[in-house]
Parts: C-alpha cells; structure tokens; sequence
C-alpha cells in the first residue's frame, strides 16, 4: 500500500510541475476550441455569468487570474488578466484585456493593487489552489473582493465530468474540488463575508434555458463564491 506522504517532496514537486506542463500545453493547442466552447453551449455560460454577476463590483480595479480567452472578463469589463497559456492570451487580448504571462501562484504586481479578482473555472487547473488563493489575497487591497466560480466536485454535474475527465481533452488533468475545500481555504486566508450562489441544477443536455441563481451550494454543479479581505 502507497501513501503519498512517504514521497519525497521533490518527487511531488515534479509531479505538479508536470501536470502544469501538460495542462498549459492543452490549452496553447485547443485556445481556438476552448473559445468556441462558449458559443456552442450559450445558456450554460449565461447561466455562469448570471450567478458569478451577484458580486463583480460595478467599478474598481478588477484582475482575472486564469484569464483563458477573456469569455467572462469581457462581460465584467475587468481589463487585466494573468494567463500562462500564450495561445489564450492571444485570444483576449484581441478581446481589450491586458494579460500578464504569468502563472497564478506567482501574480506579477505588488500588495494591495486590486479591487477585486476572479478566479473562475481555473481552481481545478491549478498546480497549488491553496498558493493561488494566497497569492489573490496578497495583491487585493484591504476590503477587497474575492470571487471564485467553480464545478462543485460533490455536485452531479462534478461527478459526472469527474468520470469522463479521462476522456477529455480539458479535463484530462484537472484535479476537481469541493465547495467545502474553497470554504476551508478562504477562512484559513481570513476571507470574511463570505457569500455563495450557485446555478446549473439540470444535465447539460437537459437545459434549454438560462438556469435560475439561487442562494447557497449543494444543489448546483456551478457555485460562485465571494469573499473580502479583512481591511486590517
């Protein structure tokens, strides 16, 4: 029987980097796909957009970590967005987006620059989550807002994207997370007000109109959560 915590922590560490390697690599080949994505299923990214609006400020400095092709920027008109894959970033920048090539673990800018950031449908790609958020909070200034969108791993809509992963040309190798994990991690950041909302109740082939927002997690397999940076 193997347990992961007799590795050697350099074996880890080249582990992760390897599944950052291969994840980047996915989305420089399929940036055209990915983006397309977004047009073949609109009311799924409606329904996304409708429950991740609840909390993106109506102004301020705003920063998308994990930017991708600047599908949800754009309709928040966050201007900044940090993005590894050069692919991506090609693709919102065409979009007005400023993008940093830069990985979220290690943001390019100083403490206290933003007035918000958004991590959306990135936790899962990420090498270290925990790091990321870390990383967030530290370039937020006091009283700042966190806003995370993510595929709730316990949801049925996590299950049953979980199962096929391996199949996938996106989700190959994502690691999914839940609710839960996201709560414990705000709170060990000290994230305060914290807020949830979620949406996409049905399949994905079931829906055929934009999904109802609704307070809360553990019904929806899209949860978008919100919290802010203690001011002190």
């Amino acid at each position: 029987m193997s347990n992961l915590s007799f590795v050697p922590e350099r074996l880890k560490s080249i582990s992760k980097e390897g599944k950052k390697m291969k994840t980047i690599l996915v989305f420089e080949g399929n940036a055209q796909k990915y983006d397309e994505w977004f047009d073949n299923y609109p009311l799924i990214y409606q329904s996304e957009i409708a429950a991740l609006s609840r909390f993106v400020p109506p102004k301020g400095r705003g920063l998308e970590i994990g930017v991708g092709t600047g599908r949800f920027a754009k309709p928040f008109g966050i201007k900044e967005g940090v993005e590894p894959a050069g692919s991506m970033a090609e693709l919102a920048e065409k979009r007005g987006i400023t993008v940093y090539k830069a990985v979220a673990e290690e943001l390019p800018f100083p403490e206290n620059t933003f007035d918000y950031a958004a991590i959306v449908t990135t936790i899962c790609f990420l090498q270290d989550p925990f790091k990321a958020l870390q990383e967030a909070r530290r370039v937020l200034r006091p009283g700042g807002i966190l806003i995370i969108g993510l595929i709730d791993k316990n949801s049925k809509l996590g299950k049953s994207l979980a199962a096929k992963s391996e199949k996938s040309e996106f989700y190959k190798y994502v690691t999914f997370y839940a609710v839960e994990d996201i709560l414990k991690w705000l709170n060990k950041l000290d994230f305060t007000s914290i807020q949830l909302y979620q949406t996409l109740f049905k399949s994905l082939g079931e829906i055929t109109t934009v999904e109802p927002v609704k307070g809360g997690y553990g019904e929806g397999g899209f949860v978008a959560i919100s919290g802010k940076k203690l001011s002190h």
